[in-house]
């Protein structure tokens, strides 16, 4: 265990509530006290007043830092990525591979491997978004990358080496069975770009199935007589609603409603980053489309939105303004709930004696000053 750190002078949110009355220290990777004036060796840092947080946990991060994941699959890609919404306090984060063809979900796959063997700070599994999707509703996807569930998908998804595996698909696209296998094995399964009836959806949460991609973008609108992939996600009470809240993907007004219909807890914040995130350039190349971030959108030649802009700290600061939660509220949808869809919710999330040393210091306008990610 490496020498002692000791956290003072600042607001802690520690996963529950706002204490101003508390130092925090680290030892190697890990936080072990939090209490008044803690005793002991160690350096003391100064945190200056500001406002001492869990680091922020995305499960949809398709690129940043001008690096997109499906473009380099690759472990340089990878460090770039992470390195790049570090800057923004996210300290876990799940690089994810939308609908591609099956060798370079294979290269992706070993990526990420690589990358957990090799401890780069912040990756902490992959985000297969597709390729089994509607192509109806595939949004900036290829259409010729959507397809039926291939032959070696089970092995691959399930793969123990790629740590947190999150799998976004079409629940009218594949049978039960295979969103069954998936959780059985430990993957989160998550309904996206569908355009599945309530009946299939229940179905698949049955099954397994613990969340939804993006909600409301890539889905059918909510009918009255057709509830379908929204109605069903809005009516749960068990799975996760992934949110975009950058205004352009979804009206404030629907996000609100969405944060009275689920439980406390099971809304959590995700950007869909893209390389512009962190990057001066802001236009990349998709597949074979040019995308161009224009007014914070990102938007293909003939207008379709394609991934986000957003970063996890700017996604705090837009829950605090447009969603009606208070600012405790919107960390724990950008760390401890998170975390908890992933699984993670004893490691990550909380400022408390044995958890990860994965910490963000924001200052008054709620942007992010330094990150620690397992105590560095």
């Amino acid at each position: 265990m490496g020498r002692a750190t000791l956290l003072h002078n600042a607001r802690v949110f520690d996963g529950e509530r706002m204490r101003d009355d508390v130092e925090v220290r680290l030892e190697g990777d890990r936080i072990t006290d939090v209490g008044a004036r803690i005793a002991g060796p160690g350096d003391r840092l100064d945190l200056g007043g500001g406002l001492l947080a869990p680091g922020f946990v995305d499960v949809q991060v398709n690129g940043g830092g001008g690096a997109l994941f499906n473009a380099a699959p690759d472990l340089d890609a990878l460090r770039c990525i992470a390195a790049a919404h570090r800057r923004f306090g996210t300290t876990t984060l799940l690089p994810t591979l939308i609908s591609d063809d099956w060798p370079a979900m294979q290269r992706a796959a070993d990526a990420v491997a690589e990358a957990l063997q090799a401890s780069v700070p912040g990756v902490r599994g992959i985000h297969f978004e597709g390729p089994y999707l509607n192509a109806a509703r595939r949004g900036a996807h290829s259409a010729t990358a959507i397809r039926a569930v291939d032959g070696n998908a089970e092995a691959l998804l399930t793969d123990r080496r790629l740590g947190r595996v999150v799998v976004t698909l079409a629940p009218e696209q594949v049978r039960a069975e295979f969103v069954s296998t998936l959780v059985q094995a430990g993957v989160r399964v998550c309904a996206g770009h569908s355009a599945a009836d309530y009946d299939a959806v229940k179905a698949a949460i049955s099954a397994g199935l613990s969340g939804f991609t993006h909600l409301f973008n890539a889905m059918p609108p909510l009918a009255g007589r057709a509830p379908g992939v929204l109605g069903a996600a809005l009516d749960d009470a068990g799975t996760w609603c992934g949110i975009i809240a950058d205004g352009h993907h979804v009206h404030w007004a629907n996000l609100r409603l969405a944060l009275r219909a689920k439980p406390p807890g099971k809304v959590m914040l995700v950007t869909d980053a893209m390389p512009s995130v962190g990057a001066d350039d802001k236009a990349f190349q998709l597949g074979t489309e040019t995308v161009r971030v224009e007014d914070g959108v990102c938007r293909t030649a003939d207008g379709t939105l394609a991934g986000s802009d957003l970063d996890m700290a700017t996604a705090v600061r837009n829950a605090v303004a447009e969603l009606d939660v208070g600012l405790e509220e919107a960390l724990r949808m950008a760390s401890r709930y998170p975390a908890e869809f992933l699984g993670l919710g004893g490691e990550i999330g909380r400022i408390a004696p044995g958890y990860a040393a994965d910490l963000v210091l924001l200052d008054d306008g709620l942007r992010a000053q330094k990150t620690w990610i397992a105590g560095a």
